[in-house]
């Protein structure tokens, strides 16, 4: 596919640009989840409760920054079990490469997968990085968005969306309030259509979704956090929906 092959592409770039594979910074940490939706997202979208254990990390270079995750869902259940109760695997990668005064390019695949379904979404493009003094971040992206399911595989409009982060202390304790942000539109009439100009799937050319989250770092191994979890024409529902997701991390 060529969307795999162009992040090949740049990946082995990025590789060979840097004369060290040692990054300035890195991190991870095994991380244990409860996903708890509203019950109107419940109702209207029949979306289900459930835990997930998560392996999350990154790093930064010189010219470039990676992160990564990867969820199982519904860990002690199997791929046989009816949804919204099945075995799920969630994967998520970012890499932004340095251009040139804070641009970048920007990369990011998600890709979830059960049995039978499953769903790629792929986002090419480009980003900026603000950077403070006083513990601010933001990173702002747009780019052409690829999806991949068993019902759609195309171009499917663009992408844009944002990365806020900031750092804080609060009687000796370090916080972080983050939030992410991502946008679709101009999505191919294809993808929310069908032949009959029916709504389905997402049901909308454009799509919301994202997470605000506040996380406590109790001491250097241990993080807790409560995140809002908010979509709006996204993950399979033409509907707005909610959840609360509590969080506990091993940092290593």
């Amino acid at each position: 596919m060529l969307f795999k092959s162009l992040l090949y592409f740049f990946l082995t770039t990025l590789l060979m640009a840097e004369s060290s594979y040692s990054p300035n910074f890195s991190y991870g940490n095994i991380n244990v989840n409860y996903l708890d939706w509203s019950k109107k997202s419940e109702n209207e979208s029949y979306k289900g409760d459930f835990s997930y254990l998560g392996f999350e990390g990154g790093a930064g270079w010189s010219g470039a920054e990676l992160y990564g995750f990867l969820n199982i869902e519904n860990p002690t259940h199997s791929y046989s079990d009816d949804s919204p109760d099945e075995l799920r695997f969630s994967s998520f990668i970012d890499l932004d490469i340095e251009i040139k005064n804070n641009f970048k390019f920007h990369i990011q695949n998600y890709a979830l997968n059960s049995d039978p379904y499953y769903v790629n979404d792929f986002v090419l493009g480009l980003g900026y990085k603000f950077q403070s003094d006083f513990g601010v971040w933001f990173r702002p992206f747009i780019g052409i968005h690829y999806s991949y399911d068993p019902y759609y595989s195309d171009l499917n409009g663009y992408m844009g969306g944002w990365l806020f982060s900031y750092d804080f202390t609060i009687l000796e304790y370090k916080f972080n309030l983050f939030h992410w942000n991502e946008i679709e539109f101009g999505r191919d009439k294809a993808f929310y259509l069908d032949d009959a100009g029916t709504p389905i799937g997402d049901g909308e050319s454009w799509g919301l979704n994202g997470a605000v989250s506040l996380w406590v770092e109790l001491s250097k191994h241990y993080t807790i956090g409560l995140q809002y979890r908010y979509a709006d024409n996204k993950l399979g529902s033409p509907t707005y929906q909610s959840a609360a997701i509590y969080t506990f991390k091993y940092n290593f």
